[in-house]
């Protein structure tokens, strides 16, 4: 589904605020479909017929009916959040959906741009929909109940003036989408001036020494030449605009002064109708189209360029895969050919992995910071999609096996450990929902959360948003114990242990080794790779799997690490074993 169609969808839902809506527009619309007729009644009835008293009564009910249509105004602004909300909701979730899903963000940083997208793109939307809905609806609706109020005052004028009014009022709606069309392309001339005339000016002294100033000049030109041409188009547009709004706005008003003065000289038209006939206009229709040209056109370019930018953006409404249908049939875990660059042009930071898990393995892996560990454990765990080759799970694509059998059996904790408000039980038993209170505690117990636990008041003490109140290494804790009384069968700690002292970590590494299934942990420390059956050392050259021991014979980069972290170590000799290669380029 296109952002634009989620829009409209999520609009057409509201149907029952909508409703409510309109009746608010109802009393909104009052005074400007009242207001001539009551002048009308004032005059004739009052001050032209010499009862000044029942002139001023008729005036004073124009008031309450003012009063009236503030109190629908109001209603209004009160009933807007029920139709705003929820838009801003389902937009701000497929953005999220797209975050999650598509593959392309960095799991562990901050995705600025789906920060933008919510924060910018999504709220401009509900701002410019929250303006058609008040100001662009209350000026249809001001200027539908004017004409309207024409017709009870002066059927034979209104016929004249509606003429233009709903003529004037068509052409405006056809000419929108072109005034967008011109000012998107007109922002997208002035990005390309700029940068053009960048490149030029950061690469002046280079211009220069190659003499292409002539070339240069050309390019920024042309650049400047498409921006004026943009300019006046959009400029062609806009008098274009304001001219269709004249013909409504003004065309009206010159017709009933031309023509009300014979037809009250014929009796056809009472002096009273007449001055109705010219409050509707001029105080009532002229300035609501006015308005409406100068809102809805505001507000309708920024919601269409809004809208399609969310959608070239990639808010993920449409970008949902296929969940899968499978299930494994064991629980070894095998990467083949396996490979992920940060883009379609960008170096592999995992090249052509081969790697064999079974349960009961341990592995660590190591190497420098922003090598490519933690983008490894996406794709082990089938968050990320390898650009070639394949992880397999039981003889299954991980991204092929169903959500819940995945989620089930797969299980990642980062650094960036997280706990909500809530009771302890509930926080350790989130990935276990039908766990025993003796399962939980063992858990706590054996990643060495246990006297955490209790300081909390047990099981059934609270938790704070955000672990208020919470070291960040007891937070880490209670992430773990969660995760070790999980039914995972294959777990990766991606520096889930970085805000704990090295005893404590090789605690938590000892119990997840004791527990069964396939461990993989992203070394923090380099003690880690001590404690692992295999290591794998990723240095962005040759990935290589193997023993401490042989790591530290054949792999330059892991001895090095092992040098700086503890200098008493020394080189095993070359008698060792040499490692397998795990990944060529």
């Amino acid at each position: 589904m296109t952002v634009t169609k989620l829009y409209w969808t999520t609009l057409g839902k509201q149907w029952r605020g909508g409703l409510v809506l309109l009746g608010c527009s109802v009393l909104e619309g009052a005074p400007a479909f009242l207001s001539g007729r009551l002048v009308q009644l004032a005059v004739d009835g009052g001050f032209g017929a010499g009862r000044p008293a029942i002139g001023v009564a008729w005036l004073l009910v124009f008031g309450a009916v003012a009063v009236l249509g503030a109190f629908g105004s109001r209603l209004v602004w009160n009933r807007l959040g029920t139709i705003i909300e929820p838009l801003r909701d389902t937009l701000v979730g497929a953005v999220v959906r797209g975050v999650l899903r598509g593959g392309a963000a960095h799991r562990n940083r901050p995705d600025a741009s789906g920060v933008a997208r919510i924060t910018q793109h999504i709220e401009v939307i509900r701002d410019a929909t929250a303006g058609l809905l008040v100001q662009a609806r209350g000026m249809v609706v001001t200027t539908v109940s004017a004409l309207a109020g024409l017709f009870t005052v002066a059927g034979t004028l209104a016929w004249v003036v509606a003429v233009p009014v709903v003529a004037s009022m068509v052409l405006f709606a056809c000419l929108l989408p072109t005034l967008a069309g011109r000012q998107r392309a007109l922002a997208i001339a002035d990005e390309r001036t700029a940068e053009s005339a960048g490149e030029v000016l950061a690469g002046l002294r280079d211009v220069v020494a190659c003499g292409a100033e002539p070339t240069a000049i050309a390019a920024v030109d042309a650049r400047i030449d498409a921006q004026a041409t943009a300019k006046v188009r959009m400029a062609v547009a806009t008098a274009m605009r304001t001219l269709v709004i004249a013909i409504g706005a003004f065309l009206p008003l010159v017709l009933v002064l031309v023509m009300a003065p014979g037809m009250v000289a014929a009796g056809q038209l009472t002096a009273g109708a007449a001055l109705g006939s010219l409050v509707y206009l001029a105080s009532t229709m002229q300035p609501a189209l006015q308005g409406l040209a100068s809102t809805a056109s505001t507000v309708v370019l920024r919601l269409l360029v809004a809208l399609r930018r969310l959608g070239e953006a990639g808010a993920g409404a449409g970008a949902v895969p296929e969940a899968g249908t499978r299930v494994p049939d064991g629980r070894e875990l095998v990467a083949r050919g396996l490979t992920f660059g940060w883009g379609a042009h960008a170096e592999p930071i995992v090249a052509d992995l081969d790697l064999d898990l079974s349960p009961g393995d341990h592995l660590a892996v190591v190497g420098p910071s922003g090598i490519g560990k933690s983008t490894l454990a996406g794709l082990v765990t089938g968050m990320l999609a390898p650009e070639r080759g394949e992880v397999r799970l039981g003889g299954v694509p991980v991204r092929e096996i169903r959500p819940d059998s995945r989620h089930r059996l797969i299980a990642l904790t980062p650094q960036e450990s997280y706990v909500f408000a809530g009771t302890v039980r509930e926080n350790l038993s989130l990935f276990a929902p039908s766990a025993s209170e003796s399962h939980l505690l063992a858990a706590a117990e054996a990643v060495g959360a246990g006297r955490l636990v209790e300081r909390l008041g047990g099981l059934n003490g609270s938790v704070a948003h955000g672990g208020e109140g919470l070291s960040t290494g007891e937070v880490q804790l209670l992430a773990l114990a969660r995760l070790y009384a999980s039914p995972a069968e294959v777990i990766v700690l991606d520096e889930a242990t970085a805000n704990l002292d090295a005893a404590a970590e090789a605690r938590v590494e000892r119990a997840f080794a004791e527990r069964g299934g396939v461990l993989v942990v992203i070394a923090h420390r380099l003690s880690s790779a001590l404690r692992a059956d295999r290591v794998l050392v990723m240095d962005g050259r040759d990935t290589l799997l193997g023993g401490h021991g042989e790591l530290l014979v054949s792999s330059p980069r892991y001895a090095e690490l092992m040098q700086a972290w503890d200098g008493s170590l020394t080189r095993v000799p070359p008698a060792a074993l040499p490692a397998s290669r795990a990944a060529a380029r």
